[in-house]
């Protein structure tokens, strides 16, 4: 990319290298962001092909599929190169056409790519059979060395985690919990929700940590108040009880302790009573 840039005057090549790192640094985390950025890019250098391949990514992570798709055709024929192959492919799966996807899947060009980017085309056919409904298809297709082997590789946990799930889907139920289970072992840096996954299929679940403290402590106010307005209920209940039924003929009657106010009027009636 530092190489297609020098081809601008400075001025330019800095303005253009400033929003391609935006586009970055914002692209997982605010994918409209990073898009804004990217269409800032693509306005100063659109014969650039860095800045139609980030352009593409930034559309296709906010689900611009066809927006997407131009852009990486664009950069293809620019570098003549087939690394956008298997994410052309899902763009095709975005568009709601995983034939095309699949067609894709069996071109030449599969052939050129590195064992990353076959890796990536082979769950984007997966997929794709996903697409159609054909879930023992996807299973197989996932089927491949690659899965079956004990090496951890950038693409094991992923590769992984879509068997899983296909199985998953397929009712296999024991063994996507296996599989689940291999994940978590390759995904050391949590790119997935394997836990999670397994957690939901025995039943375990979670309490949100992020809960505000206040809010609970607003809701501890709350029942403050209503066992307040239950005890003071609770106490006319009982004075109207007193009221109703006290004889004052009858001899064995313990009245009921009194509430500090009613104490404090009796005292005031007392006092009336001593001027008097």
């Amino acid at each position: 990319m530092r190489q297609e840039l020098l081809s601008l005057p400075k001025g330019l090549a800095e303005e253009v290298s400033k929003n391609l790192v935006m586009v970055a640094r914002l692209i997982d985390e605010e994918p409209e962001q990073a898009y804004a950025y990217s269409r800032i890019a693509l306005r100063l250098a659109s014969r650039v092909a860095a800045v139609r391949e980030a352009a593409g990514f930034a559309a296709y992570a906010t689900q611009k599929y066809s927006e997407a798709l131009a852009e990486f055709r664009a950069a293809k024929r620019m570098t003549g190169s087939v690394e956008l192959w298997p994410v052309m492919a899902d763009c095709e799966r975005g568009l709601g056409r995983p034939e095309r996807a699949l067609a894709m899947a069996g071109e030449p060009e599969v052939q050129k790519l590195d064992k990353a980017g076959q890796v990536e085309m082979r769950l984007v056919a997966a997929g794709a059979r996903r697409d159609q409904g054909q879930l023992e298809a996807a299973i197989v297709t996932l089927q491949s060395p690659e899965l079956a082997s004990s090496s951890v590789q950038p693409w094991t946990a992923r590769l992984r985690y879509a068997y899983a799930d296909a199985l998953l889907a397929a009712g296999r139920e024991d063994e996507a919990r296996e599989w689940f289970a291999k994940t978590l072992e390759a995904d050391k840096d949590g790119a997935t929700d394997a836990s999670d996954r397994l957690a939901e299929m025995d039943g375990v679940e979670f309490v949100d940590a992020s809960v505000d403290l206040s809010d609970l402590e607003e809701d501890e106010d709350e029942d403050d108040d209503e066992g307040e307005d239950a005890a003071e209920i609770a106490a006319a209940e009982r004075a109207s009880d007193v009221a109703e039924y006290y004889d004052e003929d009858d001899e064995e009657y313990e009245p009921l302790e009194q509430s500090a106010a009613d104490s404090d009027a009796d005292a005031d009636v007392d006092v009336e009573d001593d001027k008097a």
